[in-house]
């Protein structure tokens, strides 16, 4: 637990509890004192592959004194660069010239990085020289063919604006391996995906459009099983790669049911007794699901 000595602190501890850290992409995070700490010692680690136990007492006095200062100058939020430049600042003062010149470094590259990601021509070179993340990230891609190799060239460009079109957040969290926005190379900048979860139960149950036709919710499971099969077959059609259904059975289970309750109020009109007429709407409503389809 790393603290503030009690004569040194300018105010209140709380004050950094409440502080809020303004990320590059707009986000606001809660202060986390801990995160300092923990770049210090990896960057100690990296110059001298271990760390003593001096060298833990040594680097919490430093964070001690970071945490000083920013509570000290700020008041309510701070910027993520401001912090850094606090921390490479009292690195120097205290002359751990090689600790600073490891945290610069590493703050520098993480930099270089997102450029990179947006940078058309870097990616391009990476293409050209065949590096195994660009010319091996689709499986279904061979990438000594001529044709692959310009999709995947177009693909770079496609990233390089979507990345760009993304919310801040959203693309600095693919960047960073929190989240992975599949099909980048095709989305968001043109209508065009590899894989597709369809949604089927809102399109069952509210209705659709394809093309010009209004398409109603259906009232049996044989025209809701028939339009799933429209649905795929246009979805398909306006892309690459699979389309994929979840828990299709409890999708078209109120649809079965409304089979059943056809059969039943078919039974109430010819059979007077009321579990015959049950058994009479189960059994027809089985044997519907038991007859061969015709293909």
């Amino acid at each position: 637990m790393l603290t503030t000595k009690q004569e040194d602190k300018p105010q209140n501890l709380t004050t950094i509890t409440t502080m809020q850290v303004i990320k590059r992409d707009g986000r606001l995070v809660e202060f986390n004192v801990q995160k300092i700490y923990n770049a210090l010692i990896s960057a100690k680690k990296h110059i001298q592959n271990e760390v003593s136990s001096l060298d833990h007492e040594h680097i919490k006095l430093i964070v001690d004194q970071i945490t000083n200062e920013i509570i000290g100058r700020f008041k309510d939020n701070i910027k993520i660069y401001e912090i850094q430049n606090i921390v490479e600042h009292t690195l120097l003062e205290n002359h751990e010239y090689e600790l600073a010149q490891e945290y610069i470094n590493y703050r520098t590259q993480r930099d270089f990085k997102r450029s990179q990601a947006t940078d058309i021509n870097f990616s391009i070179d990476q293409l050209m020289d065949k590096e195994q993340t660009v010319v091996n990230e689709n499986a279904n891609k061979d990438s000594d063919v001529f044709n692959t190799q310009r999709d995947l060239t177009a693909g770079i460009v496609g990233k390089s604006m979507g990345l760009k079109m993304l919310p801040t957040h959203v693309a600095n969290a693919h960047q960073k391996g929190d989240i992975h926005y599949h099909d980048l190379d095709y989305h968001p900048y043109a209508p065009m995906t590899n894989c597709c979860l369809i949604d089927f139960k809102s399109m069952l149950n509210d209705g659709f459009k394809i093309g010009n036709a209004e398409v109603e919710s259906p009232k049996s499971i044989q025209t809701a099983t028939a339009q799933i099969s429209q649905i795929i077959a246009n979805v398909a059609s306006s892309q690459y790669g699979g389309c994929s259904a979840d828990r299709l059975d409890e999708t078209l289970a109120p649809f079965a049911k409304l089979n059943y309750q056809k059969h039943l109020n078919d039974a109430k009109h010819w059979i007077d007794d009321t579990i015959s007429q049950e058994k009479f709407a189960e059994q027809k409503t089985k044997k519907m699901f038991l007859t061969p389809c015709k293909v």
